[in-house]
């Protein structure tokens, strides 16, 4: 009786393993990668820790937050840097506004030291 239910369930499964991997029963849905609206202004901000810690490495960063202020914009970084294995944060303000986006000001405060 056992081998009975193996060959039948073993039957069963090879007659719909191929319906299983057609192609056209999957729904497929094709996602386009949509790049965010702060990546611009994350290059600008990686690029201008760049220029005032030249020998650090960014490891990460991560976008904080993107306020609106009137007709201006703030977007917000944090950036993890490592200088001659000491490693520290640095958050990147820059404020431009928003229909040319022209930057109008953009400030760099390091945060605490680690080891």
């Amino acid at each position: 009786m056992n081998k009975f239910l193996i060959t039948i369930c073993l039957c069963i499964l090879f007659i719909f393993i191929p319906f299983l991997n057609n192609p056209h029963n999957i729904d497929t849905v094709n996602a386009e990668k949509t790049i965010p609206s702060h990546a611009k202004w994350g290059k600008i901000a990686m690029q201008k820790a760049t220029e005032k810690y030249p020998s650090a490495k960014i490891y990460d960063y991560l976008h904080i937050k993107r306020a609106q202020k009137g007709s201006y914009t703030i977007e917000t970084f944090k950036l993890w840097l490592n200088e001659d294995n000491k490693k520290f944060e640095v958050i990147v303000t820059i404020h431009f506004d928003t229909k040319s986006e022209k930057i109008s000001k953009i400030s760099l405060q390091k945060q605490n030291t680690h080891t």
